[in-house]
């Protein structure tokens, strides 16, 4: 009966981080640029008992009995399908139209040292870095990169903003003088090595020397005639890929399965002050 209860504790505790993958989906549903996460379960160590040899009868199932001890939750895979463009009017939003492709953000490091992240909100905004000049930022101010992995800055006169096909940023300032700015944006060829830093933003792992992994298997900066490929819609913002529907029916399906194992601790604990009884 220990065992059995063992069991179903492990269950549980693993589904209890379904259940918090699900709820920060539904949470993010409508955080422009996230992308949903899905959890599968892997069966842990069980034990072999091969105890039915006179059983002679047909069977389908494997010989023997299988005892489990629980389930475990499995890598969390990250779903990188392109979400909705939601069209907004502003200037300053723009929404990447091609898969993989990420805007570079300028973020603080723990040592002090500036990393770049890759992120596919496209939400900017202007803030003001001294004598006349403008930092394109992000909402959470962190600077946006160009191509050559510096901040986006410029003079503070600026009328309007749009951005021209191969990821140009230009603007149109109030003498009437246009300028322009390559943003910088990368290409995420095996998306599913980065790491995670926030609902929208990731980095590069770092134990990536440890992986066997070179940054260039990773990553592919979209430099000269390549960023004719890039794909960006003005006045617009790429929507969450979370499936409400399906984050629904996979948390009653969680909750059921909680449940379940709650119920087999129950009557474990009940047969075991059975057993106690009849000593």
């Amino acid at each position: 009966m220990i065992r059995t209860m063992a069991t179903a504790t492990n269950t549980l505790n693993q589904l209890q981080h379904q259940i918090d993958i699900i709820g920060n989906n539904l949470a993010n549903s409508n955080t422009n640029g996230y992308k949903a996460s899905d959890a599968s379960f892997h069966e842990l160590l069980y034990q072999q008992f091969n105890n039915d040899k006179a059983d002679n009868a047909p069977r389908q199932s494997p010989l023997g009995i299988r005892y489990g001890t629980g389930a475990v939750l499995g890598q969390a895979q990250i779903n990188w399908k392109i979400g909705s463009l939601q069209m907004t009017g502003r200037e300053l939003d723009f929404a990447l139209t091609e898969p993989k492709q990420h805007f570079n953000i300028l973020m603080p490091g723990e040592n002090g040292d500036t990393q770049t992240v890759y992120t596919r909100q496209g939400n900017f905004y202007v803030s003001p870095v001294g004598n006349g000049q403008l930092m394109l930022v992000t909402g959470e101010g962190y600077p946006v990169a160009n191509s050559a992995g510096q901040p986006i800055t410029f003079a503070d006169n600026v009328q309007s903003y749009k951005v021209q096909p191969g990821g140009i940023l230009e603007m149109t300032f109030v003498n009437g003088m246009v300028g322009q700015v390559e943003l910088g944006v990368t290409v995420m060829e095996r998306p599913n090595v980065m790491t995670r830093l926030s609902a929208t933003t990731f980095a590069l792992p770092e134990n990536l020397a440890d992986m066997g992994i070179a940054e260039a298997d990773i990553l592919t900066e979209i430099q000269g005639a390549a960023r004719n490929g890039i794909g960006l819609q003005n006045q617009a913002l790429e929507a969450s890929n979370v499936n409400y529907e399906k984050e629904m029916t996979d948390l009653i399906s969680v909750q059921r399965s909680y449940q379940f194992n709650a119920r087999t601790v129950t009557l474990a604990d009940q047969m075991l002050g059975l057993i106690n009884g009849i000593r």
